[in-house]
């Protein structure tokens, strides 16, 4: 399985040159699924998901499609999945995500799609992978109106959790002296990435990739 795990996308070349390893061939050979259904429930300006969308197509894929997977049903996404070289969730809230992610069916067919294609998260897109996840601590840390404030499971494609978005201004509690007071409360192994820090992962061989700042906790 093939991850790429990012706070932000495609916000430096070190981070596209790593999903160029990733995928193994051309930008301009392959093709593109973006599915934006975390941000379905942000509310005000979406600017940064209209960003987001737009580094990738950037790189000049031969398609990209967009499927927000809560709103179309299998017979319209499943096609632009097995077409697809490359599946990017991108931002939002993540409950929301993974709910839909499970209610969809999505997420007993994940598993065989990822045998040969590239994983790429977005804040919220790379925190469902995660085995189990906080949702006291997404509440917190990321604004987010969580009913449950259990610990949730998520797809269990890695064995960590991920903090995006580190010394964001927007997410003004996402500071290193925060996040250590929340370690002591966290079960969890957990990586605090920047926006210009992404997280590689090869069949569970982990390798940073960065030009900002991350921390490793627990």
């Amino acid at each position: 399985m093939r991850l790429l795990l990012t706070s932000s996308g495609i916000t430096n070349k070190s981070i596209e040159k790593a999903l160029l390893e990733l995928l193994g061939k051309p930008f301009d050979k392959s093709n593109l699924t973006f599915v934006p259904t975390a941000a379905n429930v942000e509310e005000g300006d979406k600017t940064w998901l209209v960003d987001d969308m737009n580094n990738f197509r950037k790189l000049n894929f031969v398609s990209f499609d967009i499927i927000d997977i809560s709103a179309v049903s299998k017979d319209i996404w499943i096609p632009s999945f097995e077409k697809a070289d490359i599946l990017v969730f991108g931002g939002g809230n993540v409950h929301h995500l993974l709910t839909w992610i499970k209610r969809s069916g999505l997420v007993k067919l994940l598993p065989k799609f990822l045998e040969n294609k590239v994983y790429v998260g977005i804040s919220a897109g790379s925190m469902v992978t995660a085995k189990n996840f906080s949702l006291s601590t997404t509440n917190i840390l990321y604004y987010e109106k969580n009913k449950s404030l259990k610990n949730t499971k998520g797809l269990g494609f890695v064995d960590f959790e991920i903090r995006p978005h580190l010394n964001s201004k927007w997410f003004p509690k996402v500071r290193l002296n925060y996040l250590e007071k929340l370690e002591k409360e966290a079960p969890n192994t957990f990586y605090a990435i920047d926006d210009g820090t992404a997280i590689k992962v090869i069949d569970k061989r982990v390798t940073i990739v960065s030009e900002g700042m991350w921390k490793k906790f627990n």
